[in-house]
């Protein structure tokens, strides 16, 4: 019986393994879930390295971000992100003429400005000398155009960056089907009217159906919602503590927008409308009316509902960042030193979501910390459920041991120091931004909080995950 039972387990599904591995380890956060932050006063050591340069954030800034379809819907991606290159602008005075390089992320790219970063360079005023360009890498857009910037700093090239990001989902490109697309392109080079009456000819109905983008794996097809909701039930996660989860993330970022905490947002005059001055998507509700909503992706009996999940955003961030020797030579105190990063792949059907559990472990011990020495956690938010079953994953020993070939586990942050001032899930999430914001409201929590160690995770499409590590800047 128990060679049968062995051999059972072995040829399981993951998910099925993870399900029978945690659901005898039931996740209890509900009393944890409204803790408040913990005052930090603790000195440790820098992580400065000999003979490399300290790498520093001056400011960054972000405009409101806001559900799709709404006051920025009648804009393009490019309009946003020099919305945003222009509030850093104005926040840090920096001159335009010093910035060495601008790099800015995003996902679903506007066709007319591929390369938005330079369109929105040249909208705020940049000289036309100072070289741009996108990166795309799915939720983490943001933080490869940050890292990118610091190795460009760190290798010499340049000691001022503008790193930043844009998505606009209120008007994402739709194509016509490929039959269609192949119609028109014959005809273009079609020479004679036989030759375009012949093409006409073969044309059906069915080539005007347009193709809609999907947020869905390409590789295994299935949208980020559904393998939220597979993450979820692996890891024995409930829909209560999925609700409890995004109650905690509204509420905590309702506190922070009215008292002033957020700190980032530069108001946004909209062209033609209302200056706007604070994110849209905040609304703490009740678990009661979050408990009413069907499942929105695994029907009927699914878990993750549109209450628990982060929503579509449009939005746009930009950040300072320089060599420090740089920045004081130019007089600003910096807020932040960015340290150690990583970035991490795992299999994209069953670990789409995992990216900070195996991105954690790694930037600790690359960076010579434990979880015990970050004093501030700011994690994406791309559904509850993923959280918290990262969390499961990452207190985990036997998830370690059996998927990530280490011996012990990392350990699962504690509640009172993880993402205090809300998340994507209450914030917001433009794709290409959000990394962005994470290391802004990290730096920010540091100077508030007293805190040395920030952490900054967050997991991508095609099962990707990056983290860092950022340090406070003296004071």
């Amino acid at each position: 019986m128990t060679s049968i039972l062995t051999y059972t387990f072995k040829n399981l599904p993951n998910t099925s393994k993870w399900a029978l591995q945690f659901s005898v380890r039931p996740l209890s956060c509900s009393s944890q879930l409204r803790a408040a932050p913990a005052a930090q006063t603790k000195s440790k050591k820098t992580l400065a390295k000999p003979n490399m340069r300290n790498i520093v954030v001056v400011d960054g800034v972000r405009i409101p971000f806001l559900q799709s379809g709404t006051s920025y819907k009648d804009l393009m991606p490019h309009d946003l992100a020099r919305a945003a290159l222009s509030g850093l602008l104005h926040r840090t005075n920096v001159p335009k003429d010093i910035v060495d390089y601008i790099i800015f992320g995003t996902v679903i790219q506007e066709v007319k400005t591929s390369n938005v970063a330079r369109e929105a360079a040249l909208g705020a005023g940049f000289s036309d000398k100072t070289p741009a360009h996108t990166v795309t890498m799915a939720c983490i857009s943001a933080n490869q155009a940050m890292t990118t910037g610091i190795g460009l700093i760190a290798s010499g090239q340049s000691d001022v960056i503008v790193a930043g990001g844009v998505e606009l989902m209120s008007d994402v490109p739709i194509r016509h089907s490929r039959k269609m697309r192949k119609m028109m392109l014959e005809l273009n080079k079609a020479k004679t009217l036989g030759q375009r009456l012949s093409l006409f000819s073969k044309f059906r109905l069915n080539f005007l159906a347009p193709e809609l983008p999907a947020v869905a794996e390409f590789s295994t097809s299935e949208t980020m919602g559904h393998s939220a909701d597979r993450l979820a039930a692996a890891f024995a996660v409930s829909r209560q503590d999925q609700d409890e989860y995004a109650l905690r993330s509204h509420s905590l970022a309702k506190k922070a927008q009215d008292e002033g905490l957020l700190s980032d947002v530069v108001p946004f005059k909209v062209p033609g409308k209302d200056t706007v001055t604070k994110d849209n998507g905040i609304r703490p509700s009740s678990l009661e009316q979050m408990a009413k909503l069907k499942p929105a992706f695994i029907k009927p009996y699914g878990t993750v509902t549109a209450a628990n999940s982060s929503f579509l955003t449009d939005g746009a961030s930009a950040m300072l960042i320089m060599a420090e020797e740089k920045a004081l030579a130019m007089g600003y105190k910096p807020k932040a030193y960015l340290r150690d990063f990583v970035y991490v792949s795992q299999d994209p059907k069953d670990q789409l979501l995992l990216g900070p559990t195996y991105a954690t472990p790694k930037v600790l011990e690359k960076a010579g910390l434990t979880m015990n020495d970050i004093d501030a956690f700011e994690f994406h938010e791309a559904f509850s459920g993923q959280i918290l079953a990262n969390f499961k994953a990452m207190d985990s020993d036997w998830f370690a041991q059996n998927y990530m070939g280490r011996k012990t586990k990392v350990g699962s942050p504690p509640l009172e120091k993880f993402n205090n001032w809300g998340g994507s899930l209450s914030l917001g999430h433009p794709f290409g931004a959000t990394g962005c914001r994470l290391v802004m409201a990290a730096a920010n929590r540091l100077r508030k909080e007293g805190g040395q160690y920030g952490l900054v995770a967050a997991c991508a499409a095609g099962g990707q995950g990056h983290a860092m590590i950022v340090e406070a800047y003296p004071k």
